[in-house]
């Protein structure tokens, strides 16, 4: 497209009727005026918390169910509300937000307690300081604002794995230090599992109260996706049938609403993009091969150097497999990795290594294997493509522009 071409196309796009009203409706930060179907999980939480405002701690609360299943937006509900009726009662309440997901803010001991100290307007820098020294910057704020402060931290098995549960023991104790202020815990998490693996001490003093999120049904996924829809477009611009469609699919998902959103944003902008006036349930099933396509992308373009080779090498045996209509080992993936190593300056890893390295790929379900056994000649695995094959070609491209080769 020339430059001619491309002031073309804009002023077209500016001509053409939008379709959104407020995109923003269908995104992850998004809070709803009204949280469907967790009105007994708000109620529980704003039950535990409601002392706050009396100046008295509350519990510290654990909060978990699957991924999309509302804990962060419903939390934050309660707390917007929360700091409103304090700020209205010239109540001393704080709410710290922590997505520890987010590297370079969450993802060690002293990123974390850095965070929270420059909440209360410390100045700490990014490395240097014992995290003892900024322990003790933060609570010296807190005492001076004799504050209530309500720590929430989102994904905080992000951040056990990656810095330890220590620091959860250290956090829970800080109000035995403290005299004029009072600091409550909230955590939530994604992994069903990930607290039976904490030290005991700060499972009990982490959990004092739990709140569970169950996965929604279709029908709920359906009212939250109408409530958004018309917030998000215009009115009579999503086809019958669209919404539940992306309901349906996202049940199957573990009922998942955030997948169902984007979704519907996904199939929404592909709508847009092709100058159509309607949402239609052809831009559903687009958009559900654009996410799939996007996510096995974005999943490999993350992984370390080695996976990315290793999966080259793969590919390279695969195209010539299927070429000659033979199946892949692992033998001759080590022999052209092997080479692929000295081409692009890295230092080959063991064949047992690489082998551990296929197997990750498998459960990542980028590759598919299986043992065949080879009589006196041992065991060897057969290895098989689990991308779709509309993706191979950008992966393939994308490994090779990453790689140099």
């Amino acid at each position: 497209m020339g430059q001619k071409g491309l002031s073309n196309f804009f002023e077209n796009y500016l001509k053409q009727e939008p379709l959104f009203m407020n995109k923003k409706a269908l995104q992850s930060p998004y809070t709803p005026k009204t949280i469907l179907h967790r009105e007994e999980q708000m109620h529980q939480l704003a039950s535990i918390l409601a002392p706050s405002l009396r100046s008295e701690r509350p519990s510290n609360v654990f909060i978990y169910g699957n991924t999309g299943t509302g804990k962060s937006v419903t939390i934050q509900h309660v707390c917007e509300n929360m700091v409103s009726i304090a700020e209205k009662n010239k109540l001393n309440l704080k709410v710290l937000y922590i997505n520890c997901k987010l590297k370079m803010v969450a993802d060690t001991h002293y990123r974390l307690v850095a965070e929270l100290a420059r909440s209360f307007g410390e100045e700490i820098p990014a490395t240097g300081l014992p995290t003892d020294e900024i322990y003790k910057i933060f609570i010296r704020s807190i005492e001076k604002e004799k504050i209530m402060v309500i720590i929430i931290l989102d994904e905080i098995d992000q951040l056990v794995q990656k810095a330890g549960d220590e620091f959860l023991y250290t956090l829970t104790r800080i109000n035995t230090e403290l005299k004029k202020a009072e600091i409550s815990l909230i955590g939530i998490s994604n992994d069903l599992v990930f607290r039976e693996n904490l030290d005991p001490r700060v499972k009990s003093s982490l959990s004092e109260e739990e709140v569970s999120f169950p996965s929604y049904d279709a029908v709920q996924l359906q009212d939250i996706l109408k409530q958004r829809a018309k917030v998000a477009f215009k009115e009579g611009v999503v086809e019958e049938g669209v919404i539940e469609k992306c309901a349906a699919h996202a049940a199957r998902e573990h009922g998942d609403a955030r997948r169902a959103l984007e979704l519907l944003r996904v199939a929404g902008e592909l709508a847009e993009r092709r100058g159509k006036s309607i949402v239609k349930i052809c831009d559903v099933d687009d958009a559900e091969d654009k996410i799939e396509r996007d996510r096995v992308i974005d999943n490999i373009i993350s992984q370390p150097k080695q996976f990315k080779l290793t999966l080259y090498s793969i590919m390279k045996v695969n195209n010539e497999a299927k070429n000659n209509g033979m199946h892949i080992f692992t033998g001759e993936i080590y022999e052209v990795y092997k080479d692929l190593c000295f081409k692009v300056g890295l230092r080959p890893l063991t064949q047992r290594r690489l082998s551990d390295i296929i197997s990750e790929l498998d459960m990542l379900g980028i590759i598919t294997t299986k043992v065949i056994s080879k009589g006196r000649y041992g065991r060897t695995r057969e290895v098989c493509m689990a991308i779709p094959n509309n993706v191979i070609n950008i992966v393939e491209n994308n490994l090779k522009e990453g790689l140099a080769l």
